[in-house]
């Protein structure tokens, strides 16, 4: 995962870091536009003066129509793109038109699903079309099937041709099987899966779990949460003779946020009683054994894997052999013109809410400078921040990505950033989904 980071930063020059943004709106007062068409404010002359003259303009002013706003459509309906929404909404709400397109009408708050299989948690969902309403975007339900960047329009999956003038593609990773044999958590549709491994746990009918994750672009965090999560439920249930497994590619726990974070998550596991096993890859679990490469195969009774990830391929955009989109340092996609892209879609290795929110903020200031709005587009400064569910306290992560700062890396008990309670750190959507009422949240769909 390192060299995968070290290779995305030397094809973009990421600036200096930017840890504290305050929200601005950087367009005229109150809303008002400024019509700088021909005919508008032009009085025409005649011989005769007077009342014709003041009656032409009266009829000017009544029928020149508005001057037609760049249009912004977002295709995605999840973190990065309701993120987007809300800082176009912020930097330039009178000077874009902006649309969701989404093959989903509910927004779905996934990290609370690690909490499900365990009672501790349910997913929160949203209707995205409400959602959209709110932050002054229209909203339509469907896919996007192609993007032809010439014409600037999308074809949609029903054959509807969809005119831009930027591009946002939000649309997340397809989330595919990663290890034969074992369990994998979803994130969103358990359908008793992972459940099921609980429940057994908790009854003492399992007694050996390994909890693992494929290599890659990828996201650790809900793995560890499993994991400690499983350790609760053993205490609570007073079982004292099973053991719980962490095998993953990583060199140490969570290093992504750096060495004090992977050391101190070392010591969290090992109190938990947690047996970690790193820098081996999960290749196939059958007959109680799990193979790995390298080493031995591991013996254990049951096996929860996260998936693996590929990229959303769009026809029309350049992709990466894995499906991925390569942006440059204002998230822009690399051979075409006026689009964007942020979340998981991206190339970027970390796929993680917070980060799809820093792209999605970054290539809003893009595309709100690029539309007239006095807004200074800001590189992708990429910082880590989580909140680790342990079944105990949660503990507060923060980390860099990037080396030229010094390495910034912390494990805390108590939060690391202002701002609401939430797992996803995000400067408008934290605060925004904070501020809706219950009303507004669908209960989660059960199978």
């Amino acid at each position: 995962m390192q060299k995968q980071l070290s290779t995305y930063y030397s094809q973009s020059d990421v600036g200096a870091p930017q840890d504290v943004i305050s929200s601005r709106r950087n367009h005229a007062p109150g809303g008002a536009l400024r019509h700088r068409g021909k005919a508008a404010g032009r009085l025409r002359r005649f011989p005769d003066g007077g009342a014709f003259s003041r009656s032409y303009a009266r009829w000017v002013s009544a029928n020149s129509l508005p001057p037609r706003r760049p249009r912004v459509l977002i295709a995605g309906g999840g973190v990065a793109a309701l993120e987007a929404a809300l800082a176009l909404y912020d930097l330039a709400a009178d000077r874009l038109e902006v649309e969701l397109c989404s093959p989903h009408s509910e927004f779905v708050y996934r990290p609370f699903a690690v909490g499900e299989p365990y009672g501790a948690a349910s997913i929160l969902r949203y209707d995205l079309g409400a959602l959209a309403g709110q932050i002054g975007a229209s909203f339509r339900l469907g896919g996007i099937f192609s993007v032809d960047t010439g014409a600037g329009q999308v074809t949609a999956r029903d054959g509807e041709q969809i005119p831009y003038d930027y591009l946002m593609i939000a649309s997340g990773a397809r989330m595919l099987w990663a290890v034969p044999g074992a369990v994998t958590f979803w994130g969103v549709a358990d359908e008793g899966g992972v459940a099921g491994v609980v429940r057994k746990l908790r009854a003492g009918i399992l007694r050996d779990v390994v909890f693992t994750m494929p290599g890659g672009h990828s996201w650790g965090l809900p793995l560890y949460e499993l994991a400690l999560l499983g350790s609760t439920v053993l205490a609570k249930s007073g079982i004292e003779d099973a053991r719980l497994t962490v095998v993953t590619p990583e060199d140490a726990p969570l290093e992504l946020f750096g060495r004090a974070v992977a050391e101190r998550m070392g010591h969290l596991l090992g109190e938990r009683g947690i047996e970690v096993v790193t820098g081996v890859h999960p290749v196939e679990f059958e007959g109680g054994r799990l193979r790995i490469a390298p080493g031995e195969p591991i013996e254990t009774e049951a096996v929860i894997s996260l998936p693996r990830l590929e990229g959303r391929r769009i026809d029309g955009l350049p992709v990466e052999a894995d499906g991925f989109l390569r942006v440059d340092e204002h998230c822009r996609v690399v051979g075409a013109e006026r689009v964007f892209a942020a979340g998981d879609v991206s190339a970027f290795p970390v796929k993680q809410g917070g980060i799809a929110t820093q792209q999605a903020d970054t290539a809003a200031e893009a595309i709100a400078s690029a539309a007239g709005c006095e807004v200074e587009p800001a590189p992708f400064d990429p910082v880590l921040r989580g909140v680790l569910w342990t079944g105990e306290e949660p503990r507060y992560l923060y980390g860099r990505l990037t080396g030229g700062h010094g390495e910034v890396s912390e494990l805390s008990e108590a939060p690391l950033w202002p701002g609401p309670d939430g797992k996803i750190v995000g400067r408008y959507l934290s605060p925004f989904l904070a501020g809706l009422p219950e009303s507004e949240k669908r209960a989660p769909i059960t199978s």
